[in-house]
């Protein structure tokens, strides 16, 4: 899965010199290893596996998270290929953003790959070709890592593709709303099975860290304790979603700092009801000192038609 970004973070590391790709393809193996006529999961692409030359003026910073800039490509198109190596002890999907920056440092754009099932101990290489040829990197460009999320393969978040055993995709959204301290953001749910799917009530939400730990002293509250008219306010109703169609629940919280130290976690494990399988997802939380939570009934989305392709 690839998206590309025009909005761009701000904290970025592990920088390596982007030139462009040419016309051969870079290969990708669960052992890490290149292997014939295989291609990378961003398409084709140029020979991104080579280290660019230390008299391109390439720029080489430790990797991030498991994650590592192996080289980039000659050619028509900016590309570059990375390694996921999975340092944990179970599979893991790992969720990628990278940003391109001009040969001046002028951010260019970002891009998401994600890279599903590294097995414990195991390397995965891609390579990433962005869609054109970059304005601002005629001197070549540089690409750098910005963020890397991981989840267990099992508690993987999903849209589409291959419905889960609880006949359910579940995702949150890519961006929140954010206004004067108040950040808002949803759980999506869709119906990917072939029968009728009931909730009611709220999903159970719990905090985690960058290490998939449960983050203390973060209590989970009505939405309406945070804030009104949040879409995380009202009364739970019995839903029956039909196949295809779909629910969401708001998460809403504040990053007001009063005093001690700061809660930002980046994952929640969310449960569409109690003892419902477990879908990891990234909502980014900075719940500042607050220590709440405010989570939000399911509701029927009738914003957008029922989905055909499940």
């Amino acid at each position: 899965m690839r998206t590309i970004f025009r909005t761009l973070p701000l904290a970025l590391s592990g920088a390596l010199l982007l030139t462009a790709c040419g016309s051969e393809q870079a290969a990708s193996r669960q052992d890490g290893r290149a292997a014939p006529g295989a291609s990378g999961s961003s398409g084709p692409a140029g020979d991104c596996s080579s280290a660019p030359s230390a008299g391109a003026g390439a720029v080489t910073e430790p990797g991030k998270d498991g994650v590592r800039i192996t080289g980039v490509g000659r050619g028509a198109r900016p590309c570059f290929g990375f390694e996921v190596t999975n340092q944990e002890k179970e599979a893991l999907d790992y969720t990628v953003t990278f940003t391109v920056l001009s040969d001046t440092g002028a951010a260019l754009e970002t891009t998401k790959e994600t890279v599903p099932s590294v097995k414990p101990g195991r390397t995965t290489r891609r390579t990433v070709e962005m869609s054109a040829a970059l304005p601002g990197a005629r001197g070549g460009a540089r690409v750098r890592i910005a963020k890397v999320r991981s989840f267990p393969t099992a508690e993987a978040p999903s849209v589409s593709g291959t419905c889960p055993s609880s006949g359910v995709h579940v995702y949150a959204d890519d961006e929140g709303n954010a206004a004067m301290g108040l950040r808002v953001l949803g759980i999506n749910l869709q119906n990917c099975g072939t029968r009728p799917y009931r909730l009611n009530g709220h999903p159970q939400v719990q905090v985690l860290d960058e290490k998939h730990r449960p983050v203390s002293g973060v209590e989970t509250v009505r939405g309406s304790e945070v804030a009104q008219s949040t879409g995380a306010d009202g009364t739970p109703q019995p839903l029956v979603l039909k196949p295809g169609e779909r629910a969401y629940a708001v998460l809403a919280w504040r990053n007001t700092v009063e005093g001690g130290a700061a809660v930002n976690a980046p994952y929640a494990r969310v449960r569409t009801e109690p003892g419902a399988a477990p879908v990891m997802v990234a909502p980014e939380f900075d719940l500042g000192t607050t220590g709440k939570l405010g989570v939000g009934p399911w509701k029927k989305d009738e914003t957008r038609p029922p989905a055909t392709d499940r």
